[in-house]
């Protein structure tokens, strides 16, 4: 019942859009922010914003802007950020993060990350489908009907806001990194001064897609 709540909560489109808006950042962001960007007054979007965090959709701090402390420094900003947690919602019910956790952990213990890594691979050549992805623009709209939410850095680099299996790779660092690294090589086999490879921050994705010279085909 709890997630219900929290998907009706975006029901109302202006509530919404300040969802959108908030969750494409990568910084938390003011009322004054939120309000600019979805072209409404600051107390309606606080208002929203407030009712979103209630939800459990944003998670919220307080910091004064400026970066000056004591007395003159001004009331500290009320701040939004997209909140961590998953949600979902199954009707009937189903559990198959469960399912996934103890795949998962068997997988981890009997050693099968070569074995996982290359079934990903497969499955990421049988998602990309017959042609190669061509061009950066391309990979970037393929990453983002995933789930990646990509943003394109300079010199190329496109790294990924949203890890899809943010939950597992918590709990299986190794294994399910892997897994992801391994799944991407082979959606984006083919695509021709591209590579995809690890490089883990906090709070990203734990691989990155970069320009390079011409890419190699496996033969898993």
């Amino acid at each position: 019942m709890e997630d219900f709540e929290a998907f009706g909560a975006l029901r109302d489109p202006l509530r919404r859009r300040l969802y959108e808006y908030v969750a494409a950042q990568d910084h938390p962001v003011s009322r004054n922010e939120a309000a600019e960007a979805a072209g409404m007054a600051r107390t309606l979007a606080a208002f929203h914003l407030d009712r979103l965090a209630e939800a459990g959709l944003l998670e919220t701090e307080s910091r004064r802007l400026t970066g000056r402390s004591g007395p003159g420094a001004g009331r500290p900003a009320k701040l939004y950020r997209r909140s961590p947690e998953d949600r979902a919602l199954s009707l009937p019910p189903r559990d198959y993060r469960t399912a996934a956790e103890v795949l998962a952990e068997t997988a981890e213990a009997a050693g099968l990350d070569e074995e996982l890594r290359r079934v990903a691979r497969r499955r990421g050549r049988a998602l990309r489908g017959a042609e190669p992805v061509g061009g950066l623009e391309a990979v970037r709209a393929v990453l983002a009907r995933r789930g990646y939410e990509p943003r394109q850095e300079e010199g190329g680099t496109v790294r990924m806001r949203n890890c899809p299996f943010h939950a597992l790779s918590e709990q299986f660092p190794p294994l399910v990194c892997g897994m992801n690294l391994a799944l991407l090589e082979g959606l984006l086999e083919g695509a021709e001064g591209l590579r995809v490879r690890m490089d883990a921050r906090p709070g990203w994705c734990c691989t990155v897609v970069e320009e390079s010279g011409p890419s190699k085909n496996n033969e898993d």
